[in-house]
């Protein structure tokens, strides 16, 4: 675990492996934080550079008032010039989808390609979810918020334990950030935007995805020139914590035509 400084503060990242190959990044949710690419990192770091990232206000990352999504992603971007990154695979599941596409928008040429994982260009329950998710966290505090949504993050066979782990993170993260990060996700329309994406694409979605329906990821897929899509059987909206040996290799051999 480390820090890199940037012009949007301390941003937090966790990295692994090295090579000649393209990197990849990972962004996470908006209930979690670069602790959840860790079975990414394992298995990506053994090839090459592997890097998860702590939006503004998450995990080890300073807060940043008022962030939008695109001050996310070009925070995140502004991280990885700190480390010498010009060109990465993007990974990123339900908000960093939402992050990752931002990227693109602002920097198309650093993107070698885009895996959105459990995500969308704008959900037509967005607002309603924005406020009340936001409403609760403000009401409940977050790991009562955690505990009662855990049960509709995951696919019903999840473990207890992968469950424990999921509250433990989610009660960790800043009410403000929490906030800002339900707004970039839950009020994003970028539906233009994604019509743009020229970069190859692959579109992830665990096929009990109760948050983000595969319709969403079907309805995304179609937007994107030439983009790919694979369901996760058995996974709920965290499809690459619930079902890490697939979702890895559903990346492995996308990026396998690319590199």
């Amino acid at each position: 675990m480390g820090v890199v400084t940037t012009a949007y503060g301390r941003i937090g990242v966790d990295e692994c492996g090295g090579g000649a190959l393209t990197p990849i990044v990972f962004l996470h949710g908006v209930g979690s934080d670069k602790s959840v690419w860790r079975l990414q990192l394992d298995h990506f770091g053994a090839t090459r550079r592997a890097l998860a990232f702590d939006y503004p206000g998450y995990g080890d990352s300073d807060f940043l008032p008022d962030a939008t999504r695109d001050d996310f992603a070009a925070a995140i971007l502004a991280a990885l010039d700190a480390l010498g990154i010009g060109k990465a695979h993007i990974c990123g599941l339900s908000l960093g989808g939402v992050v990752a596409i931002a990227m693109h928008a602002l920097a198309p040429d650093r993107c070698a390609s885009l895996i959105l994982a459990d995500s969308f260009a704008v959900h037509p329950d967005g607002p309603g979810i924005y406020e009340r998710s936001v409403t609760a966290s403000q009401s409940m505090g977050m790991r009562a918020l955690a505990e009662a949504r855990v049960g509709n993050l995951v696919g019903a066979a999840t473990p207890c334990g992968a469950r424990n782990v999921i509250v433990s993170t989610m009660s960790r993260i800043d009410p403000e950030a929490y906030a800002l990060g339900a707004h970039a996700v839950w009020l994003a329309d970028q539906s233009e935007r994604v019509r743009e994406i020229a970069a190859p694409t692959l579109i992830i979605v665990g096929d009990e995805d109760r948050i983000t329906p595969p319709a969403l990821s079907e309805e995304l897929a179609a937007m994107i020139p030439g983009a790919s899509l694979v369901q996760i059987a058995g996974a709920g909206h965290l499809a690459n914590f619930e079902k890490p040996a697939d979702f890895n290799r559903a990346i492995s051999e996308f990026l396998e035509k690319i590199d």
